[in-house]
């Protein structure tokens, strides 16, 4: 995808901009977990170290927290040019879509240092086995003998602000898109423009129904085994699909791709 939309010049548009960055968020956090996961399965040696976990989950939560942030930003894309056409290139323009990323990152780095800081400065005087694959927050403060509460605190307010500030803004920018849609008298034209938001609409719901069940929990609800059946979907799964629902029935990413492979073997 990030290959795809960089070199064809039919796809340098806000929409693909933002997916591109999407796609390397998905490299990123599922990078910073799945190869030391297949290698302890392999290995058998199924340990990390202090430091090494703490780089984990620095980098999974500054990803995961830039993708959720993303997710937000592309429903607004899909609200600007589906209710504002007229003024889309306008809205959307180039500087407004390089400081929507830069917000997502610079969100996500906050987050990620906080929860990184916070977690790390407790104490860990029991017992060293993390019951999960990676260095997730939940594992790691039951294993810490400190009082986490305050901790617990700080995780549910940034976790709900994050969450009702992006659900918000996706829930605000479909319903006015299923308004708009709705007004279309052509059934065709109807389908054709709600069809540029279905991908979108499919990857929210399972990304944050998985972030929900994650982590707007109290502790004392946590069942560590269902959670790394959760886990794993967001970490490993979604990421592996997120380029193929973007790209199933997208004629443009088709086409795109045709003209790289013919491209390709003229060379």
């Amino acid at each position: 995808m990030i290959l795809l939309i960089k070199t064809d010049s039919q796809l340098h548009t806000p929409m693909y901009f933002f997916l591109s960055h999407l796609a390397f968020v998905d490299i990123c956090y599922s990078s910073a977990i799945t190869p030391k996961m297949l290698a302890d399965l392999l290995s058998g040696r199924k340990s990390i170290g202090f430091f090494s976990c703490a780089i984990q989950m620095f980098s999974f939560v500054i990803f995961g927290i830039t993708e959720c942030l993303l997710l937000a930003v592309m429903a607004y894309d899909r609200y600007v040019a589906v209710c504002n056409p007229l003024l889309y290139s306008v809205i959307m323009s180039g500087k407004q879509c390089i400081w929507l990323v830069a917000c997502a990152y610079a969100v996500g780095l906050f987050h990620s240092a906080t929860h990184t800081v916070f977690t790390f400065s407790l104490s860990f005087c029991r017992s060293n086995k993390i019951n999960h694959y990676f260095c997730d927050i939940p594992p790691l403060l039951q294993l810490s003998s400190s009082d986490t509460h305050i901790y617990e605190l700080v995780i549910y307010t940034l976790v709900s602000v994050n969450c009702l500030t992006t659900t918000v803004t996706i829930s605000v920018s479909y319903s006015c898109i299923l308004i708009t849609v709705l007004k279309i008298r052509s059934a065709e034209s109807r389908y054709k423009t709600f069809s540029t938001c279905t991908s979108h609409m499919t990857v929210v719901i399972m990304f944050y129904g998985t972030i929900f069940f994650m982590y707007l929990r109290p502790s004392s609800m946590y069942a560590l085994d269902q959670d790394k059946v959760a886990s794993m979907f967001y970490t490993v799964v979604i990421p592996v699909l997120n380029p193929l629902i973007y790209t199933w029935r997208n004629k443009e990413v088709k086409d795109a791709l045709q003209r790289l492979i013919k491209k390709t073997l003229l060379w």
